[in-house]
């Protein structure tokens, strides 16, 4: 059983930073693709951002430019840093590991005022 943790959330003004981490158990964490997705309030999930066991980014659309994804396969965790943010960026962030099963993080909120 694989358990990831995010942390680093919290309130930030529009045109501020935060930088989020998801710690995760295990021992095949280099093996997974991660991702980090969100939900803002009566919105659906969304995907952020993904990174590859071999390293390959993918970012959608509305991020790109201003979040990065990275990940430290030493220390068995991913972080988004996440830049210039948004009031539309609103929302719980939740970590996810892709192998031979599907995880999820409890999720961390972020807030951004305008």
């Amino acid at each position: 059983q694989v358990q990831l943790v995010e942390s680093g959330g919290g309130l930030v003004q529009a045109g501020g930073s935060l930088r989020l981490s998801c710690a995760a158990s295990g021992s095949a964490f280099r093996l997974y693709t991660m991702a980090w997705y969100r939900q803002a309030p009566g919105k659906q999930r969304e995907l952020v951002a993904t990174i590859t066991s071999g390293g390959s980014l993918n970012y959608a659309d509305s991020v790109k430019g201003r979040f990065t994804i990275s990940r430290d396969n030493a220390k068995n965790t991913v972080a988004l840093q996440m830049n210039n943010l948004k009031p539309g960026g609103t929302a719980v962030y939740y970590c996810r590991g892709i192998w031979n099963r599907d995880y999820w993080g409890q999720g961390t909120q972020v807030t951004v005022s305008s």
